[in-house]
C-alpha cells in the first residue's frame, strides 16, 4: 500500500487549507483528458479538497502519467504520483528505473522516503544505492529493516554487472523430503514474504545447495503424499554468481526461461534472476554498443541528463583520434603528388574509392560485432570469418568495379570527359574498387577479433574508426594500381 502520508497531505508541505481554487487548463480531445507537466503542477497547487474533486472528475491514469513522465521534473513527477490511485502509484513506482527512484527518494523527507523505499525488492534497492551519490548511500541504507539491509549488503558485494549483482535473494524454496501437500502449505507461508516470483520453487539440501527445481504445475498435479524429491527436475539451468551480465542475457535467450537460479562456485543457492531484470541489461548493453560503434565513449547518463562537459569529453576524444588518423590520408596524397600532377583526372575518383572501402569495412565490423554480442561468433572462428569476408569482398568489389567502369564509359561517350585513355582509367577504378573493398571487409571484420584478444570491447571497432583506417590504405591501393596500369601512357 502507498504510505498514508502521501495521499493525506497537501500537494506542498505547509500550504494553507483554504487555498483559492484556480482554473485547471485542460484540452479535451475525444473525451480524454490530456495531461502535461503544466496541468499536473496546476492541479498539485490546489488545496487538498480541490485536488481530490478534480481528480474525481477526471482521474489521472497511469498511462497518462507514464506518457508525460520523460518531460516532467522531479517535483512534477512526485505531484503526479499523488494524483494516482494508491495501488496505481505503487505499481508505477516499482517499475521505474533506479535513476528515477533515486531522484524521487532524495527529494522526499525521511519518513516518506522510508515508506516508498520499502516497496522495492532487495535487488532493486541495491540498484538504487549504487545509483545514489556516495554521501546519500548510508542514509538510504539506514532506512531499511535489518533483514533487508543484510540482503542488500550481500548484493552490493558483487560487481554491478555480475549475475550476483542482478539477482533477488528472496525466492521460493523447498526441502526434498517434503510431500506435495506439505510443500504447498510451506510455499503459502513463504508467499507472504513478498517473494518476487513463485512460478518455480527450488529444492535445497541442509547446506543450501541447489538439488532441483519444481514448477507449480508439477506440484499441483503430483499425488499429495509424493515427496518433492520424486518429481523435482534435477537438470537445472543455473548461472554462476560471477557470470557477466552479457553472458547471462545470452543464457536467458538460449534457454527461453522466465527465471534462472544463481549459485556460487560450491553450488550454494544465492538467489534468482528474472527475465525483467535481463530486459534492462539487454537495453543497457545495446545502448553502450551502439554509442561505441558511433565512434564515441558510452554515456553513463541519458542523453538529455548528460552535462555539456561529459558530451564534449565522450565525443571529443574519439574525434581527435580520428582526425589524427585522417592526417595520414593527407600524407598519403602528398606521397603520390607526382602521379596526381600528371593525371589530375585520378583525383575525381578519390571520394568514390575511399568511401566504398569505408562503407564495406563499416558493414563488416557491424556484422561481426553484433554476431559476437549474440554469441554467434567466438574468438576461434576468426579464420572462418577471414575466408568468408575475402570472398564477400571480392564479390562486392567486383560488382562495384563493373559499375564504376560502366559509369566512366558512359560519361566518356556522352561528354568525352576522360580523354583518350578512358578505358585505362576505368580499369584503374575497377581494380582499385576490388582491392579497396576486399581490404575494407577484411579490416572491418578482423578489428573486433583483435580488440577482444587485447581485452578491449569489440564495439570500439566503430564504423568511423574502420573508415579512417581504410581511407589511408584505399589511397595507397588506388595510386599503386594507377602506377601499374598507367605507366608509359599517362604517368
Amino acid at each position: 500500500m502507498v504510505p498514508p502520508d502521501d495521499h493525506a497531505e497537501g500537494a506542498h508541505d505547509g500550504e494553507p487549507e483554504g487555498a483559492t481554487p484556480v482554473e485547471v487548463p485542460t484540452e479535451v480531445t475525444g473525451g480524454v483528458l490530456r495531461i502535461d507537466a503544466h496541468t499536473i503542477r496546476e492541479i498539485a497547487d490546489l488545496g487538498v479538497a480541490q485536488a481530490v474533486a478534480v481528480n474525481a472528475a477526471e482521474p489521472l491514469t497511469v498511462e497518462e502519467l507514464r506518457e508525460a513522465w520523460p518531460v516532467l521534473d522531479v517535483d512534477e513527477r512526485s505531484d503526479g504520483l499523488k494524483l494516482l490511485e494508491q495501488e496505481d502509484a505503487e505499481d508505477l513506482f516499482t517499475t521505474l528505473s533506479a535513476r528515477d527512484h533515486v531522484q524521487l527518494l532524495l527529494s522526499w523527507r525521511p519518513g516518506k522516503r522510508r515508506s516508498w523505499m520499502r516497496l522495492l525488492e532487495p535487488d532493486d534497492i541495491a540498484d538504487v544505492v549504487q545509483e545514489a551519490p556516495d554521501e546519500a548511500r548510508g542514509e538510504l541504507m539506514a532506512l531499511l529493516d535489518e533483514r533487508t539491509r543484510k540482503e542488500v549488503q550481500a548484493l552490493l558485494a558483487y560487481a554491478e554487472d555480475d549475475a550476483g549483482g542482478l539477482m533477488n535473494t528472496r525466492y521460493a524454496r523447498l526441502r526434498p523430503g517434503m510431500t506435495a501437500d506439505e510443500a504447498i502449505s510451506y510455499l503459502r507461508r513463504q508467499a507472504r514474504e513478498a517473494l518476487e516470483t513463485i512460478y518455480y520453487a527450488y529444492v535445497l539440501d541442509p547446506d543450501q545447495k541447489l538439488l532441483g527445481v519444481v514448477s507449480f504445475r508439477d506440484l499441483l498435479t503430483a499425488p499429495p503424499r509424493t515427496t518433492v524429491a520424486e518429481f523435482m527436475e534435477t537438470d537445472v539451468i543455473r548461472a554462476n554468481d560471477e557470470m557477466d551480465q552479457e553472458t547471462l542475457s545470452r543464457l536467458f535467450a538460449e534457454q527461453d526461461l522466465p527465471v534462472i537460479p544463481v549459485v556460487d562456485q560450491h553450488g550454494v543457492m544465492k538467489g534468482i534472476v528474472t527475465v525483467d531484470d535481463i530486459v534492462d541489461v539487454v537495453e543497457e548493453e545495446a545502448t553502450e554498443d551502439i554509442q561505441k560503434m558511433g565512434g564515441m565513449q558510452a554515456l553513463e547518463q541519458p542523453y538529455l541528463e548528460s552535462s555539456l562537459g561529459t558530451m564534449i569529453k565522450s565525443r571529443g576524444v574519439w574525434l581527435t583520434v580520428l582526425m589524427v588518423g585522417e592526417m595520414l590520408t593527407a600524407t598519403a596524397m602528398g606521397f603520390f603528388q607526382d602521379e596526381i600532377g600528371k593525371a589530375v583526372v585520378l583525383t575525381v575518383f578519390i571520394p568514390l574509392i575511399i568511401s566504398s572501402g569505408g562503407n564495406s569495412g563499416s558493414q563488416a565490423s557491424t556484422l561481426v560485432i553484433r554476431a559476437m554480442a549474440l554469441g554467434e561468433v567466438r574468438g576461434r572462428d576468426w579464420w572462418r570469418v577471414v575466408r568468408r569476408e575475402i570472398l564477400t569482398g571480392l564479390a562486392l568489389g567486383g560488382i562495384l568495379g563493373v559499375i564504376g567502369l560502366i559509369r566512366i564509359v558512359l560519361w566518356q561517350a556522352a561528354a568525352g570527359s576522360y580523354g583518350d585513355h578512358y578505358l585505362l582509367i576505368g580499369l584503374v577504378v575497377g581494380f582499385s574498387l576490388i582491392g579497396v573493398v576486399m581490404f575494407g571487409t577484411l579490416a572491418g571484420s578482423m578489428l573486433p577479433f583483435l580488440l577482444r584478444k587485447l581485452g578491449a570491447d569489440p564495439a570500439s571497432a566503430s564504423a568511423p574508426f574502420v573508415a579512417t583506417l581504410v581511407d589511408v590504405t584505399g589511397l595507397v591501393i588506388y595510386f599503386t594500381v594507377a602506377h601499374l596500369l598507367l605507366s608509359g601512357s599517362m604517368l
